[in-house]
């Protein structure tokens, strides 16, 4: 697997909690009036959190699993807003929820970072993404996580403008 990708996945918890603690805490729980524009999915800071937390274990980790293990597996997406809804992660410990997501990083680390050219080389479909390699969902799980960065990023400055007078 390329090295730089399995960098920057290993990096990617420090940079969550770091981007995470940058948005003030009065507005952690802040939704802009539009989410125009926001390169993540439309979650609050916390709720950014608890999506990508649980898009490692229930999504990631589950899609690693039937591509290593079974013959050219459809893979599920997960509908985020309703799982948000239904878990409350507004109301979730961020504390908690980046301790869980480490541990499950490194569990995904464990697993993609031993993986043979033959089992990058595994096919899948993917929902909404189509026929792909096990290479290809490292890959997207890379591409994941730095869309939830710019989405923290988009949030401190909409928190930012929202400051300055109409």
């Amino acid at each position: 697997m390329n090295p730089t990708t399995l960098s920057a996945l290993a990096a990617f918890p420090s940079q969550l909690e770091a981007h995470y603690a940058a948005i003030p805490e009065a507005f952690r729980h802040w939704a802009p009036p539009s989410w125009e524009g926001v390169p993540s999915e439309a979650f609050t800071a916390i709720e950014q959190l608890c999506h990508v937390r649980d898009i490692e274990v229930e999504g990631y980790h589950v899609r690693f699993r039937r591509t290593l293990t079974e013959n050219r597996p459809t893979l599920a997406s997960i509908d985020s807003e309703p799982l948000a809804i239904a878990r409350n992660y507004g109301a979730a410990d961020a504390k908690q929820v980046l301790a869980d997501f480490r541990l499950a990083r490194v569990q995904t680390m464990e697993i993609v970072s031993s993986l043979t050219d033959a089992q990058l080389a595994r096919t899948a479909v993917f929902e909404g993404y189509g026929p792909l390699t096990m290479r290809s969902l490292v890959h997207y799980l890379c591409s994941h996580d730095q869309q939830h960065l710019a989405g923290l990023q988009w949030l401190a400055g909409k928190i930012d403008a929202s400051t300055v007078p109409a």
